[in-house]
């Protein structure tokens, strides 16, 4: 059997014993103000449960009643537009005069219309000659944590877990997120600098949708852990093999294509929604 997780900023009670009648479910427990779970709901009703969800803004999702959160040990995450609100690459170019021209490649690769190595190499060669100092500003000014990331991340620590940041960004907001939110590794692009300047290429390999599954992969094994026992959450185009090698493959706030494709999908609440799925 599974239990049925529902989120959204308001949950209705009426609504609430509507999607229990719906799910099969023999009881409805809080979680807190903005998360319940229905007990013994059947996966089989899943259409009509997604069908009145949709209509009434809700997140859902059906977990194995036995699953709970010591189970997970290793979450995986995307970082920009995931664990933080912005696109960390817009933001530098926005510093230059040129996000527009930027952030148009990132929408179309994160929708998945363009390649992600070839968005990559051409959004980056557009900051050339920037001076890198713009990478402090734009940590210190504008990123931001998601909401919830901190309260998920300390949730899924304080049980055991293991965490790997994941990102087709860059290694100078990984680390500084590394230390930040003691994450356990933390893997991205690294911009090449000389004379204090991005000369508008990146050093080693890409870090594309095949790294980060391969990555995910690794870090399972290495730890002994089942499919079932690793969450990923991520919102691109390029997350999608990540979230499909996790047992519990979540698409956060996430594009059309990515919400149509991923197991889960969180829309309405934030980041602690996911640690909620196991409470």
């Amino acid at each position: 059997m599974y239990r049925l997780v529902i989120q959204a900023p308001e949950v209705d009670t009426p609504n609430l014993k509507q999607l229990a009648r719906l799910s099969g479910a023999g009881e409805i427990q809080a979680i807190h103000q903005q998360a319940f779970r229905l007990i013994g709901a059947d996966i089989a009703n899943e259409e009509a449960v997604a069908d009145f969800c949709e209509s009434a803004q809700y997140d859902w999702a059906f977990i194995p009643e036995d699953h709970g959160v010591r189970d997970i040990g290793l979450v995986v995450m995307d970082m920009d537009s995931t664990l933080i609100t912005i696109e960390c690459i817009d933001e530098i170019a926005d510093m230059v005069g040129i996000k527009p021209q930027v952030s148009e490649i990132t929408a179309a690769a994160m929708r998945g219309e363009i390649d992600f190595r070839e968005s990559l190499t051409r959004r980056v060669a557009l900051l050339a000659g920037l001076d890198a100092s713009a990478l402090q500003r734009v940590y210190d000014e504008r990123l931001k944590l998601m909401a919830g990331a901190e309260a998920m991340l300390k949730g899924f620590q304080a049980a055991g877990a293991k965490t790997l940041l994941i990102s087709g960004g860059f290694t100078f907001f990984t680390e500084k997120l590394q230390a930040r939110l003691k994450l356990t590794q933390t893997i991205a692009n690294e911009l090449e600098i000389v004379d204090g300047k991005l000369t508008g290429r990146v050093l080693g390999d890409i870090v594309d949708a095949e790294r980060k599954k391969t990555e995910l992969i690794r870090m399972r094994d290495e730890l002994g852990l089942r499919a079932d026992q690793v969450v990923a959450m991520g919102d691109g185009a390029n997350d999608l093999q990540m979230l499909h090698a996790a047992g519990f493959g979540v698409a956060c706030h996430a594009k059309p294509k990515v919400q149509a494709e991923a197991p889960y999908c969180i829309n309405h609440v934030g980041l602690d929604g996911v640690l909620n799925y196991f409470l």
